[in-house]
């Protein structure tokens, strides 16, 4: 499970910060990616990349505005000659259909692969036996949504020191086993895999917050997640400002952070008015208030496993 960020910047495109839309791979668990967001040129952005459209299974949008959905047209068009057969899923406000289905019938784009939309309210939005995505709804002027993605706890590895004790030997019976069935072994024991599994692992749990104020919701969504993607548009000193245009600041993004008692946060979606050293000032501003705070940059990958970050995907 890792995180790629394609664009993190507010509002317009910059030299250093596409807009917004971030990638969540999970490629391990279940060879597919998930995007976030598909701000304008996010397909030009993912050529920088080891994405691959055709592997983009789901595709959840925050909110309507243009910085968050104008590049889907052109992603959704380029899929079909980049090899994209299996089903897209986008999930998103109500309007998400009405603009891509305009979008596509005014350009006359043809889709080659099975496109389902789905307009969301707050609550459970997906869920398999894998993964549940819960949406709530923040505050930013016009229908916006973060997403908690909790990975379900996976099965407990198989005790093979405990079997190798016990003179149970490797081959086609450890399968059996770690599936928790009872075995008859060829000296006629009778042992219950469950015995030698040890305990679950738990999920991991993702949060990815749109554009918001600071509200209560948050720390919901963010309860005991191993990674926080929250907003940043404006410092800590433009607090009134953040309030005015419906955004957060550094320092209410970590708040919400150390309230929910996350493992890390990264901050994203900065203003343009920000470049260069302003950038290391907003880190610093959030690490005040929450120690283990990450800036985003464009092609920025984070392990959520290991809890580290890398500088580029390619």
């Amino acid at each position: 499970m890792e995180v790629v960020f394609l664009g993190t910047g507010a509002g317009v495109p910059a030299k250093e910060r596409n807009v917004t839309s971030i990638a969540l791979q999970l490629l391990d668990e279940r060879r597919a990616t998930w995007l976030f967001d598909c701000g304008e040129a996010t397909q030009h952005q993912i050529l920088h990349t080891s994405i691959k459209p055709g592997k983009i299974e789901k595709i959840f949008i925050t909110h309507l505005h243009g910085d968050h959905i104008f590049g889907l047209p052109g992603l959704l068009g380029s899929r079909s000659f980049q090899g994209g057969e299996s089903l897209l899923t986008i999930y998103g406000p109500k309007g998400i259909n009405e603009f891509i289905e305009t979008s596509i019938k005014v350009s006359t784009t043809h889709i080659r692969y099975p496109l389902e939309i789905v307009e969301i309210e707050e609550g459970v939005v997906f869920e398999d036996e894998q993964f549940c995505v819960t949406a709530k709804t923040l505050e930013h002027g016009i229908q916006s949504y973060g997403y908690r993605i909790v990975e379900k706890d996976l099965p407990g590895t198989l005790l093979v020191d405990k079997l190798s004790k016990e003179g149970i030997k490797p081959g086609p019976i450890y399968q059996k086993i770690k599936e928790g069935q009872t075995v008859i072994l060829e000296d006629g024991r009778q042992i219950n895999g469950e015995e030698y599994i040890g305990p679950p692992k738990k999920g991991r749990i993702v949060t990815i917050l749109g554009d918001t104020r600071y509200v209560k919701e948050s720390i919901e969504l963010a309860k005991g997640a191993d990674i926080l993607i929250h907003e940043a548009t404006f410092s800590s000193n433009e607090a009134d400002l953040a309030h005015d245009y419906f955004h957060s600041t550094t320092t209410q993004a970590a708040d919400v952070a150390k309230q929910a008692e996350v493992k890390q946060l990264i901050l994203t979606h900065i203003s343009s008015r920000y470049q260069g050293d302003d950038c290391q000032k907003l880190l610093e501003e959030a690490q005040q208030v929450f120690e283990p705070t990450y800036m985003a940059a464009d092609f920025l990958r984070y392990d959520v496993k290991s809890n580290q970050t890398k500088n580029k995907d390619n």
